[in-house]
């Protein structure tokens, strides 16, 4: 316990990108990957990858009949462009269907299929095992805060994605430069 402390204590005085330090990008991507491909070996029998399980979680999870790929790229936290992809294979697979919008006919809905929910609870399962395994490195009291604090921070990261930074300054040489070549 001493050892823990004296690491918090001596971790605090150093710069926040010290390598000695515990960074946040490096441990999320960490238990991330980790995750990830722990998932991926558990569902492999299944045919099906994370990123297709989340597509399925996510319309199974949603109240409204069908999403949009636009909505659901946005749940996903995902390039649409990488959904549009997913979606081709699953409804290859018969896990879904995409069908024009009635009211924008350049929207795509995407309905959820019989297929789909059996192949997810399947897959669901498997998800719930791993993720009381991850958390069970926490004392049992602590894994609700512990994914309220995560959120939280999901949530800022999310902010901070959205924020468009200060534009740099432009050098005094290029507004000569431009000033020249407009003359």
């Amino acid at each position: 316990m001493g050892r823990a402390l004296a690491h918090k204590e001596s971790s605090f005085s150093l710069p926040i990108d010290a390598p000695e330090r515990r960074r946040l990008p490096l441990l999320l991507r960490h238990a991330w990957y980790s995750l990830n491909q722990a998932f991926r070996r558990r569902i492999t029998h299944l045919s099906i990858t994370p990123d297709q399980f989340t597509v399925l979680r996510t319309l199974q999870e949603h109240p409204v009949a069908s999403l949009t790929q636009r909505k659901l790229a946005e749940l996903m936290s995902s390039d649409p462009n990488t959904v549009a992809a997913l979606l081709l294979r699953m409804e290859r697979n018969c896990w879904l269907n995409r069908r024009s919008d009635s009211k924008d006919k350049r929207a795509r809905q995407i309905v959820l299929l019989p297929l789909g929910k059996k192949t997810y609870a399947k897959a669901r399962k498997i998800a719930l095992t791993l993720q009381q395994e991850a958390l069970s490195a926490l004392p049992a009291e602590e894994h609700d805060h512990f994914l309220e604090q995560l959120a939280t921070l999901a949530q800022a990261c999310r902010t901070a994605a959205a924020t468009v930074g200060p534009r740099p300054a432009k050098s005094s040489t290029s507004k000569t430069n431009t000033a020249r070549i407009t003359q």
